[in-house]
């Protein structure tokens, strides 16, 4: 090639570089204008875990720590005073020295995380951190702690064991009473349907029934929640008392007298009444169900709620030897038919028709008291038997070492 066309390559070559380069420059400018350089993460404290159940631990950590930091100082609550001071740190020493608000559970690390051991509701709340840099500058960071008792299981009480249909009204209750607790109702493994005879307090706590139905026997169960821990009571069924009905045809009423109450029970025995010739409900069968009972379709002999009379406590005697068993049975007129429980002394026994006590001793000698209630007519009576238990031997006892 000549001199000019070296000349000419050369020169294009210069003019392609010279383009680059100002390429370059642009975008150089325009990062130069447009990007900022990384800024310091702000220092945070999360605690771990965010939600506690007491008697458990928990960490506050330390985020983003400066990488100067001369000492580490904390304190209970989210202001800075001498009193509140927990423990502070120096990091050149690695001495940690406890200040006034430090409960002997509170243990610092070397990078200012805090660890609170067997924690308590009381340690639920704000806490502050100041970190001092090197510098001589202070940052001040806020962390809170968040403690939940770990929910005992549920149970539901009542204030009316035995309702009496389309007149009383219910309150169920799910104790016990916790404080951050959410309460959840449910009936027959469904939650509540909207209704206007059901009514919920503020909290959810307590479930009001209003005019009870036969219907409404549940069971029922409720339902405890915090951030930490749940619990389910066992069902609860309601005994609603109700009153069997005919429509449309005869009832027969024993003791008509009283039969103005409005609230009636079956006797002892019950009838099953079918359809008679005259078109009303006769007796066909004479024979005991259990209520409620599918083969009871039509009227009934009903008999108005009554009693109970004193109760009887047998057998009659009252002396027995050392050794000997003792086994008392009480029995009262009522209807329905009366629950009985038993005093000893004044002390509560079982809850039982008849009271069975082995080996007396004279430590058993007292006074025994029956008491028959009627869930009808809301009334008890007693009877009380007092019970001698002695080794000197009274005639007529020696039947009683049989049993």
């Amino acid at each position: 090639e000549g001199p000019l066309t070296q000349a000419s390559s050369l020169s294009q070559k210069v003019t392609f570089s010279g383009a680059l380069i100002c390429l370059l420059s642009s975008l150089l400018v325009s990062l130069l204008t447009f990007w900022n350089p990384p800024t310091t993460a702000q220092v945070t404290v999360e605690s771990v875990p965010p939600n506690a159940a007491e008697g458990k631990d928990v960490l506050l950590r330390v985020q983003s720590r400066p990488g100067d930091p001369l000492g580490y100082n904390w304190f209970r609550g989210n202001t800075v005073a001498p009193s509140r001071q927990i423990v502070s740190y120096a990091v050149d020493t690695k001495v940690a020295t406890p200040g006034p608000a430090h409960s002997g559970r509170e243990t610092i690390y070397p990078n200012g995380s805090l660890l609170f051991q067997n924690i308590t509701l009381k340690d639920t709340g704000y806490y502050t951190l100041l970190i001092v840099r090197r510098d001589g500058q202070v940052e001040e960071v806020t962390g809170q702690i968040r403690i939940f008792l770990d929910l005992p299981k549920p149970n539901i009480t009542s204030n009316n064991s035995d309702p009496v249909e389309n007149e009383d009204s219910v309150v169920l209750t799910c104790e016990p009473q916790t404080r951050s607790t959410s309460f959840l109702w449910s009936v027959n493994r469904k939650s509540l349907l909207a209704s206007t005879r059901l009514e919920l307090s503020l909290d959810n706590r307590t479930l009001t029934l209003h005019h009870v139905t036969r219907n409404d026997t549940g069971p029922y169960e409720c339902e405890t929640r915090n951030p930490v821990s749940a619990g389910r009571s066992d069902p609860f069924t309601l005994n609603v008392l109700w009153s069997p009905a005919c429509e449309g045809t005869q009832v027969n009423v024993s003791d008509s007298g009283s039969v103005n109450t409005g609230v009636f029970w079956l006797g002892l025995f019950k009838l099953r009444l079918g359809p008679s010739s005259e078109g009303h409900c006769g007796p066909s069968t004479d024979q005991e169900f259990p209520l409620p009972s599918d083969y009871i379709t039509c009227g009934f002999i009903l008999f108005a709620p009554d009693g109970p009379d004193a109760p009887t406590i047998s057998p009659s005697d009252s002396y027995y030897r050392p050794g000997a068993s003792l086994r008392l049975s009480c029995h009262a007129a009522s209807n329905p038919p009366a629950r009985y429980s038993w005093l000893s002394s004044g002390r509560p026994q079982p809850s039982t028709q008849k009271l069975f006590i082995p080996n007396l001793t004279s430590n058993n000698s007292g006074a025994y008291t029956c008491i028959a209630s009627n869930s009808g007519t809301r009334l008890n009576k007693t009877t009380v038997k007092t019970i001698t238990v002695s080794g000197k031997w009274i005639p007529g006892a020696s039947a009683l070492m049989l049993w």
